[in-house]
């Protein structure tokens, strides 16, 4: 019987080491926490920039535990002339259709070396190297009709006799919703969709990645059977890849349940940019994921996490731009902290947007905040809290539990016949550095709606003299910024959302793109060739949040964290009973005259909490307390 139960034990020792060595330590088992270049340099960074950053983290946050550094999207793209984030034929593929670092931004990539050589250099910092991909394969490789790689036998791949080519495997009908020209799914069930995907995969084990961020396969683009397929892969593999799925717009918990198992952190909000209206909207979408008990459930090989995106702070470019970081963030100070403690409470990993070579101070002290960091690492019993009150000071009414609705309105920009009107509403403003932006003056009055403006991208002399008295003839730029060279699509029917802006609506400036317009002394604004005429109507947008929020958690040594948020567009006190915060956390000796207080952002000591926890909050604010109690 000994012999028996040695051999048992011997057994399943050997087991547990095979076990082991496939899995290795648990995969997210925190919220990760890094810096991605995407909000600072679009697609457009370079080698020199990328590892510029890295040593920054490297040096100055790694400390605090930011170890991830991940490449975003295109890296493959080649910086020229006529390439954007939606051309197509720009991208460096191999001979399998496989993307590859463009030589000329990542010159270590060269001989098909691949991220290899940055993860080296990565690695020895001390850091942990990730990049995105997109989904399936490439409408590069589909065209170019590229062969399959078999990674079994390291040669195409061949099925009843048959050489399977890109075309045989990607699925045109469905290409990437925002990225249209760019990729698309590939048939999962077949032998060499398979061989495609795992290929990809173990290219990127072998260069050194530990992290994936996965995109335009969830959400409203959810690809459920390519999800489970690369998950498999990556169990397979001889690495510890983390594994990231975006973006996540319309993600419901239902749909993250379906792929928690599949993944280490999932997209549950759409991009995340510098203004208030993106803040305010993950506060439900938050909400409903806590209350699914969805945060840091069982994930691949380790947990997965409910993601609410980068945080762009500090020094930024603008959404699909061919321009690197030029501007500051939008955001205030309070929107700031509250974007962090949201982020922090509610356990989100924490990804840095802004060029870490331009990080000041205030930033830097935000991101780096040790309560804040010990919350999203190692609090538990996370969620938002209902019983609070607040008094407006504008309005002076004390309500409880707060929540109302702030109207918006999202403008739609179209042509249309200039006899009509309704087109006269352009006008011409000045703004920095002697730059000229012309702007829709028939904004509707709403102090959260911001003008919807147009750059010119320069002056251009009129062909007709007399007719250039009454109008200036100008190429137009994206909405956001002079420097983002991106101009208004001028197709007759092409209606423009700001949605769709953000997803490819304005071109390259090219002079056969029809960017020509003429700007009347009437306020009409024409385009030079189709003759129609640009208009701006407004379309209602679900509503703003406003009102007040909390947020509750406890600590691994026993203390509380409330975090109080103020939705408002003024001051209001916002408050909460010591008794109700007893009820909401079970267990926690929380009582009038026992415990004692702090708020994080202003550094006040309260003393003993007889029966109310009380603070003024800026608009667009937060307040973060700290309870420790006898």
């Amino acid at each position: 019987m000994k012999n028996v139960c040695f051999s048992l034990f011997f057994s399943f020792g050997l087991l547990f080491n095979w076990v082991s060595s496939q899995t290795g330590p648990e995969r997210a088992a925190l919220p990760p926490r890094g810096w991605n270049s995407y909000d600072s340099f679009s697609w457009i960074i370079s080698e020199e920039e990328f590892l510029n950053n890295v040593e920054i983290v490297a040096n100055k946050l790694k400390s605090k535990g930011y170890e991830y550094v991940i490449v975003d999207y295109l890296w493959y793209r080649k910086k020229v002339p006529g390439a954007y984030t939606d051309s197509l034929g720009f991208d460096v593929i191999d001979e399998w259709g496989r993307m590859a670092p463009d030589p000329v931004r990542w010159p270590s990539s060269q001989g098909g070396k691949g991220f290899s050589e940055v993860a080296k250099k990565v690695h020895a910092m001390g850091l942990k190297f990730g990049i995105h991909v997109m989904r399936g394969i490439s409408t590069q490789a589909v065209n170019a009709n590229t062969p399959i790689l078999d990674i079994s036998k390291g040669d195409a791949y061949v099925e009843s006799g048959k050489k399977w080519l890109a075309s045989d495997i990607g699925i045109k009908s469905r290409a990437c919703g925002w990225m249209h020209n760019g990729f698309m799914s590939v048939n999962v069930k077949s032998g060499a969709g398979k061989a495609f995907l795992r290929s990809l995969y173990q290219q990127y084990a072998d260069w050194g990645v530990d992290f994936v961020k996965h995109d335009c396969v969830f959400g409203d683009d959810l690809d459920l059977d390519e999800i489970t397929f690369v998950s498999d892969v990556l169990k397979q593999l001889n690495s510890t890849i983390v594994y990231s799925l975006s973006p996540g717009t319309s993600a419901t918990p239902a749909m993250a349940k379906a792929v928690s198992g599949l993944a280490n952190m999932y997209r549950i909000t759409g991009d995340d940019w510098d203004t208030w209206n993106d803040i305010v909207s993950h506060f439900d979408v938050t909400r409903d994921f806590a209350t699914a008990n969805m945060i840091g459930t069982a994930g691949l090989l380790g947990k997965s996490w409910p993601d609410l995106d980068m945080l762009p702070l500090g020094w930024l470019t603008d959404p699909g731009s061919n321009n690197g970081p030029h501007r500051t963030t939008n955001l205030n100070i309070d929107e700031q902290r509250t974007q962090m403690t949201l982020w922090s409470i509610s356990k989100s990993p924490i990804m840095f947007g802004g060029d870490l070579r331009n990080i000041d101070n205030t930033t830097f002290s935000i991101i780096t905040n040790p309560t804040l960091l010990e919350i999203n690492s190692f609090s538990s019993n996370n969620m938002e809290f209902l019983k609070i009150a607040s008094t407006n000071f504008r309005k002076r009414i004390v309500k409880w539990h707060s929540r109302g609705l702030e109207a918006s309105a999202s403008p739609i920009l179209g042509l249309t016949k200039c006899a009509y009107s309704d087109t006269t509403g352009w006008i011409t403003k000045s703004v920095d550095q002697g730059l000229e932006k012309i702007c829709w003056k028939a904004n509707p009055e709403h102090e959260y709606q911001t003008p919807f403006c147009l750059y010119k991208r320069g002056s251009r002399v009129a062909i007709d003299k007399e007719a250039a008295t009454h109008r200036d003839q100008v190429e137009l730029l994206s909405f956001s910024t002079s420097s983002v060279e991106v101009c208004l699509d001028a197709t007759p029917k092409r209606k423009h959302s700001s949605e769709a802006i953000m997803r490819g609506s304005f071109f390259p400036c090219k002079r056969h793109e029809n960017q020509k317009w003429d700007l009347y002394a009437n306020g009409t604004l024409a385009n030079h060739n189709s003759g129609h005429c640009a208009i701006v109507k407004y379309k209602q947008a679900k509503a703003i949040p406003t009102g007040v929020r909390s947020w509750v958690a406890t600590g691994r040594g026993g203390e509380v964290y409330v975090a109080f948020f103020n939705l408002n567009n003024v001051k209001t006190v916002i408050s909460a009973k010591i008794s109700d915060l007893a009820q909401a956390l079970p267990g926690k000796k929380l009582g009038p005259n026992s415990c004692k207080y702090r708020e994080e952002w202003s550094g006040k000591d309260f003393g003993l909490v007889s029966d109310l926890i009380a603070a003024p909050v800026e608009s667009h604010g937060s307040a973060l307390f700290i309870i420790n109690c006898s």
